[in-house]
């Protein structure tokens, strides 16, 4: 199993706008994501409540786990996602 370790960078936190877009990128994936807070239970990636439960603050080290055939690329993807402040950037 790959993990990968990354803070949250959005001002706000993993908060409605900056979860959906995660979401969304987790769910594009060619494998499974979790992401866990700590020893924390891991929720799926993909899932926009599960995501959202974990409450995520700007600053929290979240950990990125996957495993198969992209696994890297998946967790190098989704952390560079989560190491930009989403909350600075323009809707597309």
């Amino acid at each position: 199993m790959s993990e990968r370790n990354v803070v949250v960078a959005a001002a706000q936190g993993l908060h409605a706008r900056p979860a959906q877009l995660f979401v969304q990128a987790a769910a594009r994936q060619p494998v499974p994501v979790s992401v866990r807070i700590g020893d924390g239970a891991p929720v799926l990636a993909s899932s926009i409540l599960g995501v959202l439960s974990l409450g995520v603050r700007h600053g929290t080290e979240v950990t990125l786990s996957a495993e198969g055939d992209g696994a890297a690329g998946a967790l190098e993807e989704l952390a560079g996602l989560l190491a930009r402040d989403l909350d600075a950037e323009q809707p597309a």
